[in-house]
């Protein structure tokens, strides 16, 4: 099913002109396009650009056996979209390679995370939310570099993917050498640590393919041992239905009580994982002006964010991730990180004036949260 805010480009490229040329020729034009376009990738703010194939059987086993445990919770698509995600030529008939990308978000240093963890006044919002949402940021720099391909090599089969389709983005990514997944099932580059986004080209060029990277978490359990609900289930085994970022992101109804304690003051997503990860000390601060934290969402006070009106929510929020949770759940999240707070008389006042919010979920992690705190 093709997206139609992001439209595959149906110009075939010349296969009769291809299939007249010698192979030997073909493959240095490919390897010449390939080089070009890694320079052209990294002129578009792509900190680094790599090419795989579509095999993916190993991890498509690895994902059926991932549903089949029943650990992506409520996401029912991920099962809907049957073999689509794990075989790029079914989403886009006529794949054969992908070109991978990664790009840098985080817009400070990781340490003020576990700071802001001991502030519990404060919410503590995943880094990669803070700015504007990368979707589209992202999808038109990829476009851009789809663009300069087909000014070089003429009309050819492609689509542009930033998270807008069934991909197995980690899995081909590491196939291309921008990293390996971890074992909180994160990508880590040993350069550059796991603070950056992915996207994708699919494609039907014949290019030259990177070398996998392999992994380099040898003995390290930091990841699994700092995760607050015990998602980590194994190594490179995550329960979606414990960890917080699905808790406070993709679960749009009750939080299960036995996790609300468990959340602290993190609101949206949680970044314990990779801020204990050593390969982190290798990140380096975005250059995206984009990226940057807005509306003071970095250091935010719990209560001040508890009083947004719906109205406010979806101004403060336009243009970020944020926004697609909704203010119900926005509410739901920040109910239970002050019930985890302090009982400071402005605290407890906030929540009470939550008490008859329209949403029953609302009402309910309220009516938890004041109990918490003795009220």
């Amino acid at each position: 099913m093709n997206d139609p805010m992001n439209p595959p480009n149906m110009n075939p490229p010349n296969k009769t002109q291809s299939a007249n040329r010698p192979a030997r020729a073909v493959r240095k034009d490919m390897a010449e396009l390939a080089r070009q376009l890694r320079g052209w990738g990294r002129a578009l703010g792509f900190q680094q650009v790599g090419i795989c194939d579509t095999g993916l059987g190993h991890h498509e086993h690895l994902l059926q056996d991932w549903l089949a445990r029943g650990f992506h919770g409520e996401m029912d698509y991920m099962q809907r979209h049957g073999t689509r995600r794990s075989r790029p030529a079914e989403l886009h008939p006529g794949t054969i390679r992908v070109i991978s990308v990664r790009m840098d978000y985080l817009p400070e240093t990781a340490d003020s995370v576990e700071a802001l963890l001991l502030e519990p006044a404060k919410g503590v919002i995943s880094r990669y939310a803070l700015g504007r949402d990368y979707h589209k940021l992202m999808r038109k720099r990829l476009q851009k570099l789809a663009d300069k391909i087909e000014q070089h090599s003429g009309p050819f089969g492609y689509r542009v993917l930033v998270d807008s389709a069934p991909v197995l983005e980690k899995a081909l990514a590491e196939k291309a050498g921008l990293g390996w997944i971890g074992k909180h099932s994160n990508l880590i580059n040993q350069q550059a640590g796991s603070w950056f986004f992915l996207g994708e080209i699919y494609t039907d060029l014949p290019l030259p393919l990177d070398e996998p990277a392999k992994a380099h978490c040898g003995a390290c359990t930091q990841c699994i041992d700092i995760c607050p609900t015990r998602a980590i289930v194994a190594p490179f085994s995550v329960d979606a239905r414990r960890c917080i970022s699905y808790l406070t992101i993709e679960l749009r109804g009750s939080i299960p009580e036995a996790f609300r304690p468990l959340l602290g003051n993190r609101i949206y997503g949680c970044d314990d994982c990779q801020v204990v990860c050593p390969w982190n000390r290798f990140a380096q601060r975005t250059g995206e002006a984009d990226f940057a934290p807005r509306q003071g969402l970095d250091t935010p006070a719990l209560i001040d964010l508890f009083q947004w009106r719906e109205a406010a929510f979806l101004r403060r929020t336009e243009g970020s991730a944020i926004r697609r949770i909704g203010h119900a759940c926005w509410l739901r999240n920040i109910a239970v990180a002050l019930g985890n707070g302090p009982a400071t008389p402005q605290a407890i006042a906030a929540l009470q004036s939550r008490r008859q919010h329209t949403s029953e979920m609302v009402r309910e992690h309220v009516e938890w949260a004041l109990k918490q705190l003795k009220v």
